[in-house]
């Protein structure tokens, strides 16, 4: 466990919080891929080997994951120039939740302001939405960013990232 939390550079251990999730996190990414492909395939869950398959390429996916994030941390821990290595664990989290949490809310808005996927043309829909959700991504990057203690790295990113797209003169210091 020491060579984990070296490794990490955890001093504390409510630090350790954030792999766990992280971990989780991948794991019912891959339970929900799995379950997909399945049922896509045609099995049910009363077919006996369900389970075994089930878990199986559940773990086949959470591994492939937990790869491609260990590499993204490997990239990304230079170029976002944070303290500790835990800290990408929870910046990863806070991306992940703002997302799901943005695409989620997202829908009774546009439903509220009389936009319905059934009832309203595609090229209308998708850009309204895409134009509703972008706001609200932006505010709960920094509430959840917040939340999980990496307020400042999310102010700059945000910063950054506006500035790209012509508000640079909102973010003078």
């Amino acid at each position: 466990m020491q060579k984990f939390k070296d490794r990490w550079e955890i001093q504390s251990s409510w630090q350790l919080f954030f792999p766990l999730l992280g971990l989780l996190g991948l794991l019912f990414s891959g339970y929900l891929i799995s379950k997909y492909l399945l049922k896509s395939i045609g099995f049910t869950q009363t077919d006996i080997a369900y389970i075994g398959l089930l878990s199986t390429i559940t773990i086949f996916f959470t591994g492939v994951f937990l790869a491609i994030t260990l590499r993204l941390f490997n990239v990304l821990e230079h170029k976002w120039q944070v303290t500790y290595r835990w800290e990408l664990i929870a910046i990863f989290i806070a991306f992940a939740i703002t997302g799901s949490t943005a695409a989620r809310i997202s829908d009774p808005i546009i439903n509220f302001l009389g936009f319905y996927r059934e009832t309203t043309n595609g090229w209308i829909y998708w850009p309204v939405r895409i134009f509703l959700i972008f706001p609200v991504y932006q505010v709960l990057l920094l509430v959840v960013g917040w939340l999980f203690g990496q307020f400042n790295f999310f102010w700059n990113f945000e910063k950054k990232m506006l500035s790209r797209l012509g508000f640079a003169r909102f973010f003078k210091d």
